[in-house]
């Protein structure tokens, strides 16, 4: 699902941006819903933004398909954010190869790739709030 409807910035180099957050995938489609509402509110928080939501397994699009969506709207510099809490074989192992056959099929394309977002700190010490709060 394409969610960006604003240009991408370009960064310091000229090149125009975009984001891919990385997910493992569900068929049921209910599981979705918080990744594409993370790609809304990233989009509320910066109206020049190139956002796609991809998934390893289970749903669609894979995470070359939603790489070719953001470089056929001009993006050149690609930053995949995988959205795990955990920090497992998918995002050890096959996650690196799928960025390296990236880098290998759009050599004009720079392909960054992010920790996990359960490496974060600040997701940490959210989660952790939360956890605490009373009903």
């Amino acid at each position: 699902m394409t969610i960006a409807t604003h240009p991408s910035p370009s960064d310091a180099n000229g090149l125009q941006r975009g984001i891919v957050l990385f997910a493992h995938g569900s068929r049921d489609p209910l599981w979705h819903r918080p990744m594409q509402a993370v790609a809304q509110q990233m989009l509320k928080n910066s109206t020049a933004l190139g956002v796609e939501c991809a998934y390893l397994e289970l749903s669609t699009p894979d995470l070359p398909t939603a790489c070719r969506s953001l470089l056929a709207r001009g993006v050149r510099a690609i930053t995949i954010v995988p959205m795990f809490l955990g920090v497992g074989k998918h995002a050890r192992e096959d996650l690196p190869v799928l960025v390296e056959a990236l880098r290998a099929n759009h050599a004009d394309t720079v392909f960054e790739l992010q920790s996990a977002v359960g490496e974060n700190p600040r997701l940490i010490a959210l989660l952790a709030d939360i956890a605490l709060e009373r009903p």
